[in-house]
């Protein structure tokens, strides 16, 4: 039995240094740094949010500002960020589909919502662009009844705040993951 004891005895300790090993390896997101580099704050706060170029009075048009605002929010806590030492350029489209359809009416009882945006982070000193990717959201939406107009288009509507919310949380995360281990 002693042997046993000492044989778990030995894999907890070994767990233990490796763990006092790899503990000074962590290092928190939004941490002070000691070395005089800008810290994740800083960095996120220099990101300067262009506007979506989008037609006046459209659907996109409204969620690119929602997306940029939302997003405002969090990168800056506030409206505005320090001077910019980056740019944000976004480009979206949107698609709608049925998902279920009634089958006493054939009018659609559930629908899809998906938010397409692809972006460039551009440094605002040299012009070059840093990062790029895409990142979408699919959201769906119940129609209360096929008489119900209004409720339709405001679930839609609700399926585009969604939409965009989680599309601002994407950019978020990614930009957070830039500027903290540059990739």
């Amino acid at each position: 039995m002693s042997w046993f004891k000492t044989r778990i005895a030995a894999r907890l300790a070994v767990i233990a240094a490796l763990a006092a090993l790899t503990a000074g390896c962590f290092q928190p997101m939004y941490a002070e740094r000691k070395d005089g580099t800008p810290a994740l704050r800083e960095k996120l706060m220099g990101v300067e949010l262009t506007p979506v170029s989008l037609p006046n009075a459209s659907r996109e048009a409204r969620l690119g500002v929602e997306i940029r605002n939302a997003l405002a929010f969090k990168l800056y806590g506030n409206a505005t960020g320090l001077p910019p030492t980056h740019r944000l350029e976004m480009q979206l489209s949107s698609s709608r589909a049925s998902v279920l359809l009634d089958p006493a009416t054939a009018l659609p009882s559930v629908e899809g919502y998906t938010l397409y945006a692809s972006y460039k982070l551009v440094e605002a000193a040299t012009g070059k662009t840093v990062l790029t990717g895409s990142t979408f959201s699919r959201v769906s939406y119940d129609i209360p009844g096929s008489y119900q107009r209004f409720a339709r288009a405001r679930a839609f509507r609700d399926a585009e705040d969604r939409a965009a919310q989680e599309i601002a949380e994407n950019l978020n995360t990614r930009l957070m993951s830039f500027f903290s281990a540059g990739i």
